[in-house]
């Protein structure tokens, strides 16, 4: 499965502070229970990476609606 691929899996996501100073992604689902602790600098380097990821798929999204006209 790649980060292209359509699946049928679902899953919770939480983001918050833990009592370390970490950030944590935390995962779970059906079979899953994943818990990401990250420092701070790295959890704005993901919110980052997520920022631009939104904004590439808008412009695919767009670019998609304008073909269709």
């Amino acid at each position: 499965m790649g980060i292209n691929s359509e699946n049928d899996i679902s899953a919770n996501l939480q983001i918050g502070p833990t009592t370390l100073g970490m950030v944590r992604i935390y995962l779970a689902g059906d079979g899953i229970d994943l818990p990401l602790d990250f420092d701070p600098d790295e959890a704005e380097e993901i919110a980052e990476e997520l920022r631009a990821a939104a904004q590439a798929a808008r412009k695919l999204a767009q670019s998609g609606k304008d073909k269709k006209r």
